[in-house]
């Protein structure tokens, strides 16, 4: 496919809307191409995809099982009014409730919508309306649930909420356990647990403003989590921290709301990544990579008794593309298809073998502050010379340089798509293809040194 880039930057510059766009480097970046873990420009360069849509094209680019699926359901069924059923909602729900069940021993039922953003709201009314309307909630500094009106109250990033106002009461916002950034002299789980302690304390009595010992009520109605962090940084807890959290929670009747839209569906090597913590939720959202990213899908899973018919009835939330058949269809193949081998352990070996190359960069590169992960979502964050300090303009000349498409494998021209996260956002957050190769994970080594070596030479 050939195109005129330039007409194109000019015409995007003139008559698209930039509110839901960033552009991350000058001029933006025009794909035109992709195949399994790569990108394509329209000069046919290559371009390897370590952060996959941020973890919605989960099992690679043209994934012809999925594709083959979705094509077939355009030509059965494509489209149905949201009013009538069609047999992939309900199987796709049952797949996930029975799942859930399995896991957790708890019945619940699963709620559709197109977007996270979309399903963090309509699970803000489930607790809500579990609540007895209770508009409190409690969320994690470095936390991203969406930019909605109702998802930006529990962001704790004020710009996206400093121009619109709040839909509801802004979250209190704890902070979250970040072991390379733990305070001095104490171990990560230590650290975890003061976080607890500190939150705990919040119960202790009225006076701390949360809690009322005399009618054992909170004012809050939930804790939204993200088990991993993902915007904030792929910052991965210590194993002690849910599990101390969700004690509290359950001591005083706070929800527990688990967020798995950016590392749901396997990314840590398991279905959904609050499985690695030992803890239940009750509700979890998810979104993304339902549909490798072929359809706008979410949705939420619940508690039967926050989410059946008589609590939660007909027409409590609705769209007007929820549980469309397409996207049901794909959801549903993608669920079968990562069933049907140990997909769990294809994504942990294949994680273990691209952070040990990680850190054998980090070996070479005082810049590599600090190297983490679960399963195939992965960190490395980009220091001064110090290994602490953060560098931001570091990591932003080298996600210039990996768009540039100027980067060389084996003779032949490559680039190099990377994610920016963190908190000080000096951190790559790495989220390839779960399908991703041996020999893609060391093309990626090769990229990344000459990325370092190149930015810090300019």
């Amino acid at each position: 496919m050939s195109i005129n880039v330039q007409e194109l930057l000019e015409q995007e510059a003139r008559y698209c809307s930039f509110g839901d766009t960033v552009h991350y480097v000058d001029p933006p970046k025009i794909f035109t191409g992709c195949d399994g873990s790569y990108m394509f420009d329209n000069d046919g360069t290559a371009f390897l995809d370590l952060q996959m849509w941020y973890s919605a094209v989960n099992f690679g680019y043209k994934n012809k099982r999925l594709d083959d699926t979705l094509i077939r359901q355009i030509h059965e069924l494509p489209q149905v009014a949201s009013q009538y059923l069609h047999p992939t909602k309900i199987e796709l729900a049952k797949f996930i409730a029975e799942d859930a069940q399995k896991k957790w021993g708890l019945p619940g039922r699963v709620h559709f919508n197109v977007g996270g953003a979309q399903a963090i709201d309509d699970s803000l009314k489930v607790v809500r309306n579990a609540s007895n309307g209770k508009t409190l909630m409690f969320a994690f500094e470095g936390g991203y649930h969406g930019r909605t009106l109702g998802a930006s109250s529990i962001t704790s990033s004020y710009r996206y909420r400093r121009r619109f106002g709040h839909f509801s009461d802004r979250a209190q916002f704890i902070p979250f356990p970040y072991p390379f950034r733990r305070p001095r002299g104490m171990t990560a789980e230590e650290y975890a647990d003061a976080i607890v302690r500190d939150f705990a304390r919040k119960f202790e009595n009225e006076y701390h403003a949360v809690w009322d010992p005399k009618t054992n009520q909170c004012e809050y109605a939930a804790f939204y989590v993200e088990p991993i962090q993902g915007t904030g940084g792929y910052v991965v807890p210590p194993a002690n921290f849910f599990t101390g959290l969700k004690s509290v929670l359950d001591q005083h009747g706070v929800l527990m709301v688990v967020d798995e839209i950016q590392m749901g569906f396997w990314r840590t090597g398991t279905l959904w990544s609050v499985e690695n913590f030992g803890v239940t939720p009750d509700v979890l959202v998810f979104g993304k990579a339902l549909t490798n990213g072929l359809n706008p899908l979410s949705g939420i899973w619940a508690r039967e008794e926050l989410i059946n018919p008589t609590t939660f009835p007909p027409g409590s939330t609705h769209s007007t593309f929820a549980s469309n058949p397409l996207g049901t269809a794909v959801g549903l193949e993608v669920l079968k298809m990562t069933h049907e081998v140990d997909f769990g352990r294809q994504v942990r070996e294949a994680g273990a073998y691209f952070l040990e190359g990680l850190r054998d960069l980090q070996s070479r590169h005082k810049e590599i502050g600090d190297v983490d992960g679960l399963g195939l979502a992965l960190r490395a964050e980009i220091c001064t010379e110090d290994g602490f300090t953060p560098n931001r303009e570091l990591l932003d000349k080298m996600v210039d340089i990996g768009l540039a498409g100027g980067l060389d494998y084996q003779g032949e021209r490559r680039g190099l798509v990377l994610d920016v996260g963190g908190y000080y956002k000096n951190v790559i957050t790495f989220a390839p293809s779960l399908m991703i190769s041996r020999s893609e994970i060391d093309e990626a080594m090769v990229l990344l040194e000459q990325l370092l070596n190149r930015a810090k030479a300019t």
